[in-house]
């Protein structure tokens, strides 16, 4: 390098350092009212929407707010990404400056399955350390992240499956408060830390946006019919956690319609729902042209003007693209729009920059200000990422004496398959740049030196050219084969869902190949977010274990090794049903949750679900077997005085709603389970689902999920495990009208084998 070439990288690298985040309210005193500290948020956000033009109103409509220099104002981007980790993508943000890389977790769905809701805010507590040292350190246009996705993972097909934390609406509510927790600052407890945020997350996407690509729909032209029922009990419920729960301080609102109607248009779903029912005090914003395909695909706007109408009269504030900027100002001019309604939507947005500490002078002053660039890929973080790894993969099938590996007795493995040595394949989407890259390979070879690959299929997890000669001779040389198949982002991924459920192309007679030829029954990885019909492999004996590994992050190779030879013991289980193949004959646009036996629908997930399983939602193995035990003495009698309840409907059931606060709080009880390990330390999952008795009626649930919790067994160890039921809630369906109601008789709290019996008496 030549001594001025040099001399400018010198200097360039001194101006990327002194980058400094963008913020408004630079003076000192402060100019305005909206700059004063000392005043509540709500009357300096007022203020500074009292001081723009129109022209200046109408531009702060959109994700790219420009900066307004007579006020002092800097500019914003309202759509930056970090669905498990601080994102590459959106607009928000750039890894070109002292940060070159975010640590980067293992995709949602592998974290769902360690079902450890501390384990989730911890990860989301370092996305969201590691997005304001981005902020700070000058790489961040701003702080509003659109995560969590909380649709509820209702067809295995769909491609953004892999970034919701799976089919329960109890597990999906549960992440999104801890995520929200995590990532805003506030504590794992909550409701400590409501005005001044870390960063701000984003409840998506609001509501059964859960199709993207498939057959002649997609996720812009289709509209989901749902009854009242479903969606009172699998849609709505985890946004109403994120909100209410969560304090999440910002809704998306998805492309599609229900009921005809555009998300992003239902005043019943934006305002009376969210803002007024669940008391949200945040921002809503579009997914991204939403508002332009009400008029482009949808036809539901006559003109773009009537479109922009519809969404701020509705609650949405902010457009992610540019509609509101061509066309707010005139639908104003129309009188289709009031400037009023204008003002309310920015109101919203300022509030949350300001709650961002953004209108404070010099957020590197503020409380989040020392965060930087030491936080980011910590060692702290880099080894959560391994946890978090380590706890969500799943055992699904271990033979006998299959799992884990000998370190001493190994002396030779083969890795094959698509996904055996590659990197990004492990991040799942929504990726940033990793901290570190190692591939299942690369893990492998540090416990086994004498280690050989072939990637088995020649065009990747497409797989429809197999070299399966050259694999079977790899695998006759060795002692042990690994074989690393699976999925990926051509499989699927936003904009592509699945049409079949089985393995891609020839990945089964690759498989199968290279087991019968092994010298040992062989070790299958499924790399992959959705679900896979791996039934061949259940039942053939040449193949000993099965892992599910998802989409496992920049560590998932060291866990996955870890975990073969038995560093650690797995204690993931699913988090979502597996079907057969046979289960694409389903319409994916089929809403119903319920099944229906007329025809012959299964209905969907295994609340509802009828049919054949590959492997049942919360299954998962261990290298220890563990045994469950209800404390005598639980409560077994559930009284509610019908005399108390002011309503009941014409089937004799009790509307919760009128059965009050404090009857609900006075019915609540503490179950005990112990649990004993009978055989190494492991980190255990306990699931504790409750069955409903008596009559079969329409609604009824096949079982729910109560609680569920992550512990801590040495070897030979034993946990009392306490679960609070709250029969209001936990015993308790929706109706046809879409109200919670319960009813009197037998249920049961079940785990594993054991079942406990409750009985509601009214």
């Amino acid at each position: 390098m030549t001594p001025i070439a040099l001399l400018f990288a010198m200097m360039m690298a001194i101006a990327v350092s002194a980058a400094e985040p963008p913020f408004s309210c630079a003076h000192t005193p402060p100019p305005y009212p909206f700059c004063n500290t000392t005043l509540p948020i709500s009357e300096r956000a007022n203020d500074v929407v009292s001081r723009l033009t129109l022209d200046e109103k109408v531009l702060q409509l959109v994700n790219g707010a420009p900066e307004i220099p007579r006020l002092g104002i800097s500019a914003y981007e309202w759509w930056s990404e970090a669905l498990h980790g601080v994102s590459r993508h959106g607009k928000g943000v750039t890894f070109n400056g002292t940060i070159t890389a975010s640590t980067m977790f293992p995709q949602v769905i592998l974290t769902a399955a360690s079902f450890d809701s501390r384990l989730w805010y911890r990860i989301a507590q370092a996305i969201g350390v590691e997005g304001r040292a981005l902020f700070n350190e000058g790489q961040a246009r701003g702080l509003t992240f659109w995560a969590p996705n909380i649709n509820v993972l209702r067809d295995p097909r769909w491609g953004r499956g892999q970034e919701t934390p799976g089919e329960d609406p109890l597990v999906v509510g549960d992440y999104s408060v801890s995520y929200v927790r995590g990532i805003q600052g506030d504590t794992f407890e909550g409701g400590t830390n409501s005005d001044i945020l870390q960063a701000s997350a984003c409840c998506k996407h609001f509501v059964a946006n859960d199709l993207d690509n498939w057959k002649t729909f997609d996720r812009y032209n289709f509209n989901a019919n749902i009854t009242q029922q479903d969606l009172a009990d699998t849609f709505l419920p985890p946004f109403q956690k994120c909100v209410q729960q969560g304090q999440a301080t910002g809704i998306m609102c998805a492309y599609n319609r229900v009921n005809g109607v555009p998300n992003c248009a239902d005043y019943n779903l934006l305002t009376k729902t969210a803002r007024q029912a669940w008391s949200f005090k945040g921002y809503i914003a579009s997914d991204c042209d939403a508002v332009a395909i009400m008029h482009d695909v949808q036809g539901y706007s006559k003109l773009p003007e009537d479109a922009v109408a519809s969404v701020l009269k509705a609650g949405m504030d902010v457009n992610c693209g540019s509609y509101l900027k061509k066309y707010t100002k005139s639908a104003v001019q129309m009188n289709k729009l009031t400037e009023e309604e204008v003002d309310r939507a920015l109101e919203n947005l300022f509030t949350i920059r300001m709650r961002l500490g953004l209108f404070n002078g010099n957020p590197k002053t503020g409380i989040y200000g020392s965060i930087g660039p030491e936080q980011v890929c910590s060692i702290e973080h880099q080894t959560l990422a391994l946890e978090a790894a380590r706890s969500g993969i799943v055992l699904l099938k271990n033979s006998p004496n299959s799992l884990p590996l000998s370190k001493t007795e190994t002396t030779s493995i083969a890795v094959i398959g698509p996904n055996g040595n590659t990197t990004g394949t492990l991040l799942g989407n929504y990726e940033g740049l990793a901290c570190k890259n190692i591939t299942v390979l690369q893990a492998l070879e540090n416990y086994v030196e004498n280690t050989q690959f072939h990637q088995g299929c020649v065009d990747s997890v497409n797989c429809t050219s197999v070299d399966i000669d050259e694999a079977v001779g790899v695998a006759k040389e060795v002692d042990f084969v690994i074989l690393v198949m699976g999925l990926d982002q051509s499989q699927e991924r936003e904009k592509h869902d699945r049409l079949e459920l089985g393995l891609p192309g020839k990945q089964e007679d690759l498989v199968l190949a290279v087991a019968q030829a092994a010298k040992n029954p062989v070790i299958l990885v499924l790399v992959c977010g959705g679900p896979v019909d791996v039934s061949f492999a259940k039942s053939e004996a040449k193949i000993g274990s099965i892992l599910w590994a998802g989409y496992p992050g920049e560590a998932g190779g060291t866990a996955l090794a870890e975990i073969i030879f038995g560093d650690h013991n797995p204690g993931g289980r699913l988090p979502m049903t597996w079907y057969p193949k046979e289960f694409s004959n389903v319409a994916m646009t089929d809403m119903r949750m319920r099944p229906d036996p007329s025809s012959g629908y299964p209905g969907r997930t295994y609340r509802f679900y009828t049919g054949e399983t590959v492997y049942n939602f919360g299954y998962g193995l261990s290298y220890s077997t563990h045994s469950y035990k209800f404390v005598s003495g639980t409560k077994n009698k559930i009284f509610i005085n019908r005399n108390q309840a002011s309503h009941i409907t014409p089937s004799g059931e009790v509307l919760v709603s009128r059965v009050g606060v404090e009857l609900c709080e006075k019915a609540k009880f503490t179950v005990v389970v112990v649990v004993q390990n009978h055989g190494q330390a492991s980190n255990h999952t306990v699931l504790l689902f409750g069955k409903w008795g008596g009559k079969d009626s329409n609604g009824h649930l096949n079982k729910q999920l109560v609680g569920f919790q992550r512990v801590s067994l040495g070897a030979m160890g034993r946990r009392d495990v306490k679960f609070v039921v709250r029969p209001c809630e936990h015993f308790s369906r929706a109706n046809e009208d879409g109200l919670m109601v319960m009813e009197a008789g037998s249920h049961s709290l079940v785990v594993e084998d054991e079942e406990y019996i409750i009985d509601i008496v009214m």
